[in-house]
């Protein structure tokens, strides 16, 4: 059922529906970088409570709808990251402020003035916290099943509020797992 797809910075990891771990349960996870000695990405789908323009002001008009700090994972939930959209054209060499995760994905160093940036992003999400896991634990997690490695589209970064991204990235995968999507989330009410 596993599609063929190598986990690597701009892929995703979209929970199974047998993954009860509350940190990871319907979450789909962007990949920001995977090497020899782990693996380590954000959580798209789980805005938190907090609005950006409450913790960094200076970045909260440029924040993507919903305009909360997203919580990244359970790793780190002091430290915060930024993940921005570039529009096409915009190379990240020519940015100070700005790494490359997977075109046109970038992290934006948030020390950066936002107003230099602005014009060239289509969109930004701040996180709080990422997901990380060390050189064999993912691998394991994906044996068993916890995991599907599907790829990513530039929009997941930034999908809007009210959308359900688990099951939307389930429903473009090709058949059988695209079926995962009707998963109920509790199966006593299937």
């Amino acid at each position: 059922m596993q599609p063929d797809v190598e986990v690597g910075p701009g892929s995703l990891l979209v929970a199974s529906p047998g993954l009860a771990d509350p940190n990871f349960r319907r979450t789909v996870v962007y990949i920001i970088e995977h090497r020899d000695e782990g693996t380590l990405g954000v959580i798209l789908n789980r805005p938190g409570e907090t609005a950006v323009e409450d913790v960094l002001p200076e970045w909260g008009p440029y924040v993507s709808s919903p305009q909360a700090v997203f919580v990244g994972g359970p790793v780190e939930q002091k430290v915060a990251l930024c993940l921005a959209a570039l529009r096409t054209g915009v190379d990240t060499a020519e940015l100070t402020g700005v790494v490359g995760v997977h075109k046109p994905v970038a992290i934006i160093a948030l020390d950066t003035d936002p107003e230099l940036l602005a014009p060239r992003l289509r969109g930004l999400r701040v996180f709080v916290g990422y997901s990380g896991w060390d050189r064999r634990q993912l691998a394991g997690e994906i044996e068993r099943g916890d995991w599907f490695v599907v790829p990513a589209l530039p929009d997941d970064v930034l999908c809007p509020p009210g959308t359900d991204l688990w099951g939307l990235v389930l429903r473009r995968q090709p058949l059988p797992l695209a079926l995962l999507a009707t998963h109920p989330l509790d199966l006593r009410r299937n």
